[in-house]
């Protein structure tokens, strides 16, 4: 089976699963054939995307969302003007995924979340078919829980993500639990899909506190935290691009330049974690048995943050209240059932993939691809 992937690339929870599932293709006896990435065009696609991708990577200009003026949360009126503005670029990037798609000689395609992908399968219907995978696909869900509040931001994210699987066979939706399918949608649910590096390192309970922002906004929020309780000691990441590679605040607090192995060593160490609440991140700290502080910069965020604390993974909250997690640290238990649910990942992933090459080669009364699993 040969797969071209589509990646969304503003941010690295895509990159890093199509990173995850190329090698379990691989591993699987099929092929990437390609990686095309949608970004603006101030995004550069981060080096350890580049030094691990097997296939080749082509990249195309997509639409993204712009911050906010405090570089916290994302400005959606600033997003959706120049989003609008640069609509004529798009319409080339459609082109161009057209024309890769149809030269590819792929027998399926792979779209991680990438907008113009699902408008390019509704204007031009390719031959080849498309698979969606994602988080967001949960949103669809008819059990699925949404919070209370922002509800017309979540209409909006609904909306987008509708947009992104026009045209696709079959939606994958990355869950922290097990739900039914929806087979009238084609959306079944499977396990998240998290790199082997964050599943294989040996675990410690450290004596700090770790953290993630991705708006480095945040970082006023953290130091000015740390001035009123400078006793706990913190590491935090963040996406500070004039920044050095280690920036030491005090003997207490330490700001580090993103890095991905390093990363996955302190989460790895630490006593609990503190983000704003990608979804990756937080299902690499259930799986480690790391209680979580989520401050959502956004209402997918929100949406994210939401279910896992109803998972019991961690808590919410509008700002770095580290005193919270660490409150929280002392009622927390590991979810070992999330742990069992990720270990069947690869298995449940590659079947679903096969299954729809399979049922789309029946149809045009070609030979069937060779599965390595039973197909579900």
């Amino acid at each position: 089976m040969k797969v071209l992937f589509v990646v969304q690339g503003e941010g690295r929870g895509h990159l890093t699963q199509a990173l995850t599932l190329e090698k379990m293709l691989t591993d699987n006896g099929h092929s990437v054939v390609g990686i095309l990435v949608g970004k603006s065009c101030a995004r550069e696609l981060p080096e350890f995307f580049i030094d691990r991708a097997q296939a080749p990577i082509q990249s195309f200009l997509s639409p993204n969302f712009l911050p906010s003026k405090t570089n916290k949360h994302i400005g959606l009126t600033r997003s959706i003007i120049y989003n609008i503005i640069k609509s004529p670029n798009y319409m080339s990037s459609i082109h161009f995924l057209k024309s890769h798609i149809d030269k590819s000689g792929a027998d399926l395609v792979i779209n991680f979340y990438e907008v113009l992908t699902g408008i390019t399968y509704y204007l031009y219907q390719p031959q080849v078919p498309e698979v969606c995978i994602g988080h967001q696909y949960m949103f669809l869900h008819p059990e699925y829980q949404l919070p209370e509040e922002h509800k017309f931001s979540q209409k909006l994210m609904i909306a987008f993500t509708k947009v992104t699987c026009l045209g696709a066979k079959k939606k994958l939706a990355l869950s922290f639990r097990k739900y039914e399918d929806d087979n009238i949608q084609n959306l079944s649910i499977v396990p998240p899909l998290l790199r082997s590096e964050a599943t294989s390192i040996p675990r410690h309970h450290g004596d700090y506190v770790l953290g993630y922002i991705l708006n480095a906004g945040f970082s006023e929020n953290v130091i000015e935290w740390h001035k009123r309780n400078p006793k706990l000691n913190l590491h935090f990441f963040w996406d500070r691009k004039d920044a050095a590679e280690t920036t030491i605040i005090d003997e207490t607090l330490t700001f580090h330049r993103i890095d991905d192995k390093k990363f996955l060593h302190y989460l790895a160490n630490s006593k609990a974690y503190a983000t704003t609440g990608g979804f990756e991140s937080v299902c690499e700290a259930m799986y480690m048995g790391k209680p979580v502080l989520m401050v959502p910069a956004h209402v997918e965020q929100e949406c994210n943050a939401f279910e896992a604390m109803n998972q019991g993974a961690g808590i919410v909250s509008n700002n770095f209240n580290i005193e919270q997690l660490v409150e929280f640290c002392h009622e927390y238990g590991e979810d070992v059932e999330f742990r069992m649910w990720e270990n069947e990942a690869e298995m449940i992933i590659i079947s679903r993939l096969e299954a729809v090459v399979e049922k789309y080669n029946d149809k045009i009364n070609a030979y069937p691809v060779k599965t390595s699993y039973a197909a579900g």
